[in-house]
């Protein structure tokens, strides 16, 4: 297996993990990150973002459209007659750079955006 696809691997499991373990924070085994809302996402009721947040979770539908990377770091879904996306983003510890190497988790904070797709 080449390094490039052992990495994308990585990724996509480093990528899962985080989404898995909204809220668990990293010293707990959660893999570090912070989830931002925007405005729109923020002004819905609690009981909509409590869903959002379970089927950003639980997303598995990744397609070629969708993933075109293979990285698990965007998705897509409908939610009270609403298009909402989610994106990965990654940094690296002083969150002012990209990451060096996403699959690395001590070289990098993975920042989950949550959004309206009215609001992109």
């Amino acid at each position: 297996m080449t390094a490039l696809k052992t990495d994308t691997n990585k990724i996509v499991e480093l990528n899962d993990r985080f989404r898995l373990s909204l809220g668990i924070p990293a010293f707990s085994g959660g893999i570090p990150g912070q989830v931002v809302m925007t405005a729109g996402i923020a002004a819905l009721p609690a009981d909509d973002m409590t869903a959002i947040l379970t089927n950003v979770r639980e997303f598995s539908d990744f397609t070629p459209d969708n993933d075109p990377r293979g990285e698990h770091d965007f998705g897509s879904f409908d939610h009270g007659g609403q298009r909402v996306f989610w994106k990965i983003d990654y940094y690296a510890p002083d969150m002012v750079h990209g990451s060096e190497n996403p699959a690395d988790p001590c070289k990098t904070v993975r920042i989950l955006t949550i959004m309206l797709a009215s609001e992109y």
